[in-house]
């Protein structure tokens, strides 16, 4: 073969090769392209309440930012471990997440011996999308006009005394395990089947006094059934500015607050969870979806993916302290 026919073919087959490698290049980064596909937010509790239409809100937004669908699916059961479980053995590509609650979170790794997963060590935090309140209520027939004053009767004579909960092992139950345990008074703990027959019996006056859930608690609060006397956050409200602090009335330090979070498989790829991070707090910030969360009760938080993980490391040693010494076990 000539010399001149040898470059030409020489010449051929590196531009041949170029655009090979050119279209393989390509193909990779279209692969590469998230999101290219649906995403699913899994709910680890039935549809309807709070934190499925929290769900449904926010995926509405996030996939008009991401152009693309967002699915939001039910799995609840065993107090949200089926749900969280099922995320947590997930493929780590951005395309099954879960909102999960500080009961998933921090509390149920204390309260179930067996839990299948870590949330600290197999959940990848994206964000924390808010905060819901507690309030201390009592029957509106209560002699107890203050946090003080319940606390003279809850320490006096007549007792023990009792206090309700939405179940064991609910927000409610530890919050009132916790209030017991400052107080130092043998208060006896009385676990319903959800907030409303528990806030049901505390106005019928079958037990002393609720930490509850803002939403449930204050309508009620409102129609002159209950009384408020204090709420469970480390501040003041801006909504009740008139109700004291736990922490300021009565027992310094104390806290007890629900949060919530989006989190995807532990090992998502940092560039995708830093694409979540961003949609999502865009869509918390959308003027609908905040005015629709609080009108539900809760508090906007948003943020970097950091503010959810040290929820997360900070909260757990605190439960599992109130969980050993309160004998709690759910297994």
């Amino acid at each position: 073969m000539k010399q001149s026919a040898v470059r030409h073919a020489a010449r051929q087959f590196i531009t041949h090769g170029a655009f090979v490698l050119s279209a393989l290049g390509c193909a990779g980064a279209a692969h590469a392209a998230y999101p290219d596909q649906a995403i699913r937010i899994i709910v680890p509790y039935p549809a309807g309440g709070s934190t499925d239409l929290t769900a449904r809100l926010l995926g509405q937004k996030v996939g008009e930012q991401l152009g693309q669908t967002v699915i939001v699916e039910n799995r609840p059961g065993a107090g949200s471990n089926i749900g969280t479980n099922y995320v947590a053995k997930s493929k780590p590509d951005g395309y099954t997440l879960i909102l999960a609650t500080s009961t998933a979170l921090a509390v149920n790794p204390s309260l179930y011996s067996n839990l299948p997963f870590n949330p600290q060590k197999d959940l990848a935090p994206i964000i924390m999308t808010s905060t819901m309140p507690n309030v201390l209520v009592v029957g509106n027939d209560s002699k107890a006009r203050t946090l003080k004053e319940l606390n003279t009767i809850l320490k006096g004579p007549g007792g023990p005394y009792s206090y309700a909960s939405a179940g064991s092992g609910t927000p409610s139950h530890l919050g009132g395990e916790l209030y017991k345990r400052a107080l130092g008074a043998p208060l006896v703990h009385v676990p319903y089947k959800g907030g409303a027959p528990a806030l049901t019996d505390l106005i019928g006056g079958q037990t002393t006094f609720m930490i509850a859930v803002m939403p449930e608690a204050m309508p009620l609060v409102k129609d002159g059934k209950l009384r408020a006397l204090a709420v469970s956050t480390k501040n003041r409200l801006p909504a009740y500015p008139d109700l004291p602090t736990i922490n300021e009335a009565a027992i310094p330090g104390y806290e007890l607050v629900a949060w919530y979070g989006i989190l995807a498989p532990a090992g998502t790829p940092p560039a995708i969870v830093g694409t979540l991070n961003k949609a999502f707090d865009k869509a918390l910030k959308d003027p609908e979806v905040a005015r629709k969360m609080q009108d539900m009760g809760f508090e906007i938080t948003g943020g970097p993916p950091d503010v959810l993980a040290q929820r997360m490391k900070i909260e757990t040693p605190i439960w599992k302290d109130v969980i050993e010494k309160a004998g709690i076990k759910m297994d």
